[in-house]
């Protein structure tokens, strides 16, 4: 049996964009490595509810925050080339509407055990994925696709 043969069918997530004064928020992403890879707070998609439910769900889990969807900007899919593992991320700008990062929040998940605010120098010295992130998140109303990018180990 080949590996295409064994491989799962994509999983589908949405993720959220939110810069506030220059600055870009941005959450760990693997439960228990904090602060090794970090990436815009968002998840999985539940069948039966829009890409914008799911966001405002997810990016209120992982980071306590309320806010507005707005245009999507970024389409990324990512696989483990060795592996079965295949997911297919839209990316949402988002605006704030209410919360703050200072209260008393916890992922109910227990994934997100981080969120920081980065400016676009602290970027530069982050593991951040995708690699495209920095364009969908400062250069405005673009809408990338970034194809097929292999996952970090």
């Amino acid at each position: 049996m080949s590996l295409g043969t064994l491989r799962a069918k994509p999983r589908l997530a949405v993720r959220g964009l939110l810069v506030i004064e220059d600055r870009l928020l941005l959450v760990n992403a693997y439960k228990g490595r904090e602060g090794a890879l970090y990436c815009a707070p968002g998840g999985g998609v539940e069948a039966g509810q829009s890409l914008p439910e799911n966001l405002a769900r997810e990016f209120s889990e992982e980071t306590g925050l309320v806010v507005a969807i707005g245009k999507p900007c970024l389409v990324n899919e990512f696989h483990d080339p060795t592996g079965t593992f295949h997911q297919v991320d839209i990316y949402f700008h988002v605006s704030h509407v209410s919360g703050d990062l200072n209260g008393a929040w916890r992922d109910p998940e227990g994934v997100v055990t981080e969120r920081r605010w980065v400016t676009r120098s602290e970027y530069a010295t982050l593991r951040v994925k995708p690699d495209s992130l920095i364009r969908a998140a400062w250069e405005g109303d673009i809408m990338l696709y970034d194809p097929l990018e292999p996952i970090l180990r």
